[in-house]
């Protein structure tokens, strides 16, 4: 009797060594490159998951191992152009989401973000698009004017408290404040007062505070008995307050959807009959879009003027291109019409999404049953594939200067001009709304708000480094839970000198 214990003692402590032997050697994926001890054990993975630096250690390994990177036993990770049509639009059998990422939480009703299976994403998305088309945005404008117009108001009054007229504000919160109380109001019919009361809403700031949590979360998925203990011991007061957190959408929700008046906002066209929505995956879809549709345009906003503050000549073409196109006291004209045709407005937007990629790492999808190939490499199927938006952005192979601040890489004169170094840019390795049938719906939304807030900024004030290099935000120091971890990024700025 005691052989048998210690034969199984034996093999339960030598297991875990057989396994990532085999993992090295032996696994069906053992010819990806990668470091040994990310493809033996999950471990590093997490480790790296945890610690929020994940997209930047991924980023070393794949300059160290190249493009095709296996980054956990089971698990292959791309930073090339072609991973984006091999895995969102394949010739045939769609990579599902990964469950792992993105599965619903347990009591939870189907979303558009956690619809895995097709037809039931297909069916939500289809309720949803006529919300999200050009048509749409054009009865919306107003409603994103109005709230530029705040931001513009708040940040010229905060100005205007100080006795030199020029001040040093952290400009991330207002974008956020923003973009939030525009998507409440195009969502819910009311905004989050974000910029009414210069503050964050206890549901948005709740948000922020859980971006962290949900990494750890996501990390214990890799093992089910982890999970099972955490989900046991989460405190019945934390689980108050997810739902209470989840109950302010709900009654957002049922607010909107008792107004009798008719509004062109997202909301109207998911309760019709036929391609409307259940109300509870109404609810939960709302709760994902709030945060899908603000807090990445946020992210996009705060890092490209941050690169624009540390490049002041970028600044003034900028500048000087919108106060040209709109004359001083003609702001009504800045429409989202107008605005759409600016090239380098819209060259230092694309720079922006490049470099400050609000979504830097692709959560992953499954290789089809039977296999399929990814950038010319056969994977099984069941494989857990994903794109490195934010190695790839960065990669000197495809962008000349990658880690350079240079819009001019995206007006049309540089692509023209075969001798510009630029002219080699692998421009469609760049895809920051997604390929295919999960591309995102909010993407002419977004481009909308990033437009006109950047541009109505640029025509009100002047903007400048801090006087304290620093302070001076360096983007590739923030770290990444899932979204990225936000710190100031200050801003010297005052009143156009025409107006003072």
């Amino acid at each position: 009797m005691e052989t048998q214990q210690r034969t199984v003692v034996l093999l339960l402590v030598s297991y875990p060594f057989i396994r990532a032997l085999y993992n090295i050697y032996f696994h069906p994926l053992s010819r990806i490159p990668g470091p040994r001890t990310w493809s033996a054990t999950r471990l590093p993975f997490i480790r790296s998951l945890l610690q929020g630096t994940i997209v930047h250690d991924i980023q070393k390994l794949h300059r160290q191992y190249g493009p095709i990177l296996r980054i956990a036993p089971n698990e292959v990770t791309f930073a090339q152009p072609e991973a984006w049509d091999d895995i969102f639009r394949p010739p045939q059998g769609q990579f599902l989401k990964d469950p792992i990422w993105w599965k619903r939480p347990p009591g939870r009703p189907m979303s558009l973000i956690s619809a895995i299976d097709p037809d039931e994403h297909a069916r939500i998305r289809k309720a949803l698009a006529p919300g999200f088309t050009p048509r749409a945005l054009k009865a919306q404008e107003p409603f994103i004017q109005r709230y530029v117009t705040l931001l513009a108001d708040r940040l010229r009054e905060t100005v205007l408290a100080e006795p030199t007229s020029r001040m040093e504000i952290d400009i991330g919160p207002w974008f956020n404040f923003t973009t939030f109380d525009i998507f409440g109001d195009l969502g819910f019919g009311e905004s989050f007062d974000c910029l009414q009361n210069s503050r964050f809403h206890p549901w948005v700031a709740l948000l922020f505070n859980s971006v962290k949590a949900a990494a750890f979360v996501s990390a214990t998925r890799f093992y089910p008995a982890v999970e099972y203990m955490l989900m046991k011991c989460i405190p019945a007061s934390l689980k108050k307050m997810q739902q209470d957190h989840f109950q302010q959408i709900v009654d957002k929700v049922h607010r909107r959807l008792n107004y009798e008046m008719d509004r062109p906002d997202i909301m109207s066209h998911v309760t019709g009959e036929g391609d409307g929505l259940p109300i509870d995956e109404i609810n939960v879809t709302f709760m994902g879009l709030t945060t899908a549709g603000s807090e990445t345009t946020a992210t996009v906003l705060s890092g490209t003027m941050n690169y624009l503050i540390q490049h002041p000549d970028k600044l003034q073409t900028l500048a000087d291109e919108v106060r040209g196109r709109f004359k001083s006291g003609s702001e009504s004209e800045m429409t989202l019409d107008a605005l759409r045709n600016l090239p380098y407005l819209n060259a230092v937007l694309s720079e922006g999404l490049r470099l400050c990629t609000p979504i830097p790492w692709v959560l992953p999808r499954l290789v089809p049953p039977g296999g399929a190939a990814v950038c010319g490499v056969s994977l099984p199927g069941g494989t857990p594939v994903s794109v490195q938006a934010y190695a790839m952005n960065r990669d000197p192979t495809y962008f000349h200067r990658a880690d350079s601040f240079l819009p001019e890489r995206w007006l049309a004169e540089t692509t023209a001009d075969a001798k510009s170094p630029l002219f080699g840019d692998r421009r469609e390795a760049m895809q920051a709304f997604s390929l295919g049938v999960r591309s995102c719906m909010g993407q002419h939304l977004a481009w909308a708000e990033m437009r006109l807030i950047l541009a109505r900024l640029l025509w009100n004030f002047d903007f400048e480094a801090p006087e304290d290099k620093g302070k001076w935000l360096k983007w590739e120091d923030l770290r990444t839970f899932l979204l990225v971890e936000k710190r100031p990024i200050n801003v010297g700025m005052r009143l156009r000198a025409t107006e003072g």
